[in-house]
């Protein structure tokens, strides 16, 4: 897209609704990339009691509230995955699925993933496994690739790589999967049998943060951050869960208020 964003938010929850509350209030112009509500941890959870100002409701009925308020803040929402953040400059190009959208920072509110990555998974990443059967998929045209994941979105893309000529293994379950090869993934594991592949396709409803921005610092399982939520990279800011414990929404919503805040001041050096 060739519009610039202040600010990109890339959550859903009580440290990206924070977040684009605040940014909003300061007049900032705001995107934010989350995945689909019921995916996220917050929803699940059968009764909040904790939160200061509101009664005790579901994680459910606070996930759409979050995503109410996002909505009706002015920032732009778009739902789908954040795959990667790439610096530019004093910009950021954020991919979200097929498409790409800039902005002049980024705020990381995406919680944190609980999923273990699969040996092989890490080394492959850009060399034959990949997240975006949409973005990757014409590089495997007449060729043969795998397509791991539980959810819709999973048989979607699978869907889609066997119309644009792929031949596609399908694996959509869970269990122990293994990506071998030598400078590039060509052979998946599962269930101790071997299938030779020329890309894996892993389809999951969240990439972890520690891939999407490059060069970015963790410390204590979360993304290291100063008191002003400010990163090791400038004009990227964490907020919430994916900063480390305790994972409290209003823990989070304040680190999301704060690095709103930062990231404004960040905006307004840079003018």
């Amino acid at each position: 897209m060739d519009q610039m964003y202040d600010v990109i938010v890339i959550g859903g929850g009580a440290a990206a609704c924070a977040a684009a509350l605040t940014l909003r209030n300061r007049g900032k112009s705001a995107l934010v990339v989350a995945n689909r509500p019921e995916t996220s941890s917050l929803w699940k959870a059968e009764q909040i009691t904790n939160y200061p100002g509101l009664p005790a409701m579901s994680g459910e009925e606070m996930s759409l509230l979050f995503r109410r308020q996002i909505e009706e803040s002015g920032a732009v929402l778009v739902t789908g995955r954040a795959l990667s953040v790439l610096p530019m400059g004093d910009s950021f190009g954020v991919a979200v699925g097929s498409d790409y959208y800039m902005g002049r920072s980024v705020i990381l509110a995406a919680g944190i993933t609980r999923e273990k990555l699969y040996p092989g998974e890490s080394e492959f990443l850009g060399r034959g496994v990949s997240y975006c059967a949409t973005c990757d998929g014409m590089l495997y045209r007449g060729k043969t690739v795998a397509v791991i994941g539980t959810g819709g979105e999973a048989k979607e893309d699978a869907d889609f790589l066997e119309s644009i000529g792929c031949t596609v293994l399908r694996f959509f379950r869970n269990g122990k999967f293994e990506v071998k090869g030598g400078l590039k993934a060509d052979t998946l594991v599962f269930a101790g049998e071997e299938h030779k592949v020329d890309g894996v396709f892993i389809i999951k409803d969240t990439v972890s943060v520690t891939k999407l921005v490059p060069g970015l610092e963790y410390e204590q399982g979360g993304v290291a951050v100063d008191r002003q939520m400010r990163t090791n990279v400038p004009g990227v800011f964490a907020a919430g869960d994916c900063t480390g414990k305790p994972f409290q929404l209003a823990k989070a919503a304040g680190e999301g208020n704060v690095a709103a805040l930062s990231a404004c001041d960040y905006l307004a050096k840079l003018e």
